[in-house]
C-alpha cells in the first residue's frame, strides 16, 4: 500500500478533483504520459454509486460498455447489466489496477486562480497549489427539489431519488413518484414490482426499448455512431445538454420501461404536477402527451435502426412494432393523499450544479462551465465528466475516457510550451491560452 500524500503545503502539476471514473479516468491517461499529479477524492472511491442509488440499482447500458481506460469489461456477462455492488467493484479494481496517486476522505472547499498562472487549492487537509486543474467532480452535485414540496402535509414523508433504497424503508400506504426520468421510472418500478400502490406523475422524458430485431438497442445504436458523434455536429449545444435521458432498465437481464403497461396492472399515471393544496394535487392535461412522445421517440429509434440494417445489408430477424396497452382518459387529473392512502412522495426531480467553491470566472449565466471538450477559456482550467461533455457517451463508463485522453493530451501540450517558453526566456511562462478551446 502507498504512502499517504500529504497535500498541505504541496505543489502539483496537474491536480484532478473527484475521484469517480471521471478524475480515475483522466489520472490514467497522466499517469501514461508521465505528468505528476494528485487525485482528490472527497470521500472514498464509489461514494456516488454507495450513496445515492438504491439497493436493486443496475446500469441502464450492457457490460460491454464499460471502457475505462486500459480496464475494460472482461467478466462472464458483457451482455449483461452489473448490479450496485459490481459497478462499486469495477472502480474498486480499477484503483487497485493501475494504483493512481489517490487521496480519499479530502474535500476541496475552494479554487482560485493565483499569481503565474498556478491555481490555489483549499482543502479540508490544508492549503496546496497546482499549475493545472481538472475538476471530475460530475453535474450532480444537490438534490433538486421544487418549492412546492414545502406545501405537503407535515406529516407526509418526503425524500429525493437519491435517497430512496428500497419499499421496506418507507412509511405504509401509496408512494407517489415524481418525475419519468431514468431515475423515477425505475424507482416507481421497483415499488410497483414490491406491490406497493405507486402514483406517477409524469414529464417529457423520451423512452428506447430495451432490444430490437434481435440486439441489445445499445448495440446497434453504438455501431450507428451515435455515441460517438460530437456535440459539435448539433447546431444548438446547450439544448442538447439539457435532454433528459431515455428511460429503460438492465434489470433482470433488461427490458423496456412500459408506463402504459404499468398503467394497465394498477399503477396510477398522471401528467406534470402544476399544484399542491395541502394535501390536495393538481397535474396537468398532457398525461397522453408525455406518452405519446416518449413512445415517439422509441418508434423513431427502430426506424433508425431499420434503415441502418437495410443500407449495409444485415441480417436481422423481423420484429412486430410496439401496440400500445392502454390510453390514459382526457382532462387534467387531481389526487387526494389522504383519500388515497399516500404516506410517501419520492422526488425524481434531478439535481443541480453547485460550482460555488470555484472562485474563477469559468460559467455562464446558467452556471454551466463554459468549455470546449472540456478546456476552459481560463488557461489551465478543465472539467471532466459533464453529460455530453463531448459526445453522448461522455461521463459514463462508455466515453469518458476519451475525454480523458483528449485532455490528459492538452494538459502535456500546454506543459511542454510552457517548458520551452521558459528555458528561452529563463521564468516560468504560462503559453496554455494559446492552446484553442473553440
Amino acid at each position: 500500500m502507498s504512502a499517504p500524500i500529504p497535500l498541505a503545503g504541496a505543489h502539483f502539476p496537474v491536480a484532478v478533483i473527484g475521484g469517480g471514473q471521471a478524475g480515475l479516468s483522466v489520472s490514467y491517461h497522466l499517469r501514461e504520459r508521465g505528468i505528476e499529479h494528485v487525485v482528490v477524492e472527497g470521500d472514498r472511491v464509489g461514494h456516488e454509486w454507495r450513496e445515492r442509488r438504491w439497493d436493486t440499482f443496475c446500469l441502464v447500458t450492457p457490460n460491454w460498455q464499460c471502457r475505462l481506460p486500459g480496464f475494460p469489461y472482461r467478466g462472464p456477462d458483457p451482455d449483461g447489466f452489473m448490479v450496485l455492488a459490481d459497478i462499486i467493484a469495477y472502480l474498486e479494481e480499477y484503483v487497485a489496477f493501475f494504483q493512481p496517486p489517490l487521496v480519499e476522505g479530502v474535500t476541496v472547499t475552494g479554487l482560485r486562480r493565483a499569481a503565474h498562472g498556478r491555481f490555489d487549492v483549499t482543502s479540508t487537509q490544508g492549503e496546496f497549489t497546482a499549475d493545472q486543474v481538472v475538476v471530475a467532480t460530475g453535474p450532480y452535485h444537490t438534490p433538486a427539489v421544487p418549492r412546492m414540496a414545502e406545501r405537503l402535509p407535515a406529516g407526509l414523508r418526503q425524500l429525493h431519488s437519491s435517497e430512496y433504497r428500497n419499499p421496506d424503508r418507507l412509511p405504509a400506504g401509496g408512494v407517489l413518484v415524481v418525475g419519468t426520468g431514468q431515475s423515477g421510472c425505475q424507482i416507481a418500478e421497483d415499488l410497483h414490482l414490491a406491490g406497493r400502490q405507486v402514483h406517477l406523475a409524469t414529464g417529457s422524458a423520451p423512452r428506447v426499448a430495451r432490444f430490437y430485431r434481435g440486439r441489445d438497442c445499445v448495440a446497434w445504436l453504438d455501431d450507428m455512431g451515435h455515441y460517438a458523434r460530437s456535440i459539435d455536429e448539433f447546431d444548438n449545444a446547450a439544448a442538447v445538454r439539457m435532454r433528459a435521458n431515455h428511460y429503460v432498465t438492465g434489470r433482470d437481464g433488461g427490458r423496456d420501461i412500459d408506463l402504459r403497461a404499468f398503467a394497465r396492472d394498477g399503477m396510477r399515471l398522471y401528467g406534470r404536477l402544476t399544484g399542491i393544496n395541502g394535501g390536495r394535487l393538481e397535474f396537468a392535461d398532457d398525461l397522453k402527451a408525455n406518452l405519446d412522445r416518449a413512445d415517439a421517440v422509441a418508434e423513431g429509434i427502430k426506424d433508425a435502426i431499420d434503415a441502418h440494417i437495410t443500407a449495409r445489408g444485415i441480417q436481422a430477424p423481423d420484429e412486430q412494432r410496439y401496440i400500445p396497452v392502454w390510453e390514459p382518459p382526457g382532462g387534467p387529473g387531481e389526487l387526494d393523499l389522504a383519500a388515497e392512502d399516500i404516506g410517501t412522495v419520492i422526488w425524481a426531480t434531478g439535481f443541480t450544479r453547485d460550482h460555488r467553491w470555484i472562485e474563477i470566472p469559468a460559467f455562464d449565466g446558467r452556471g454551466y462551465p463554459m468549455h470546449w471538450r472540456g478546456a476552459t477559456s481560463c488557461p489551465g482550467l478543465y472539467f471532466l465528466g459533464l453529460p455530453w461533455q463531448n459526445s453522448w457517451g461522455s461521463g459514463r463508463f462508455e466515453a469518458v475516457g476519451r475525454d480523458a485522453e483528449f485532455l490528459a493530451g492538452h494538459i502535456d501540450a500546454s506543459r511542454r510550451l510552457a517548458d520551452v517558453c521558459g528555458t528561452l526566456t529563463g521564468a516560468p511562462t504560462d503559453l496554455s491560452a494559446a492552446l484553442p478551446v473553440g
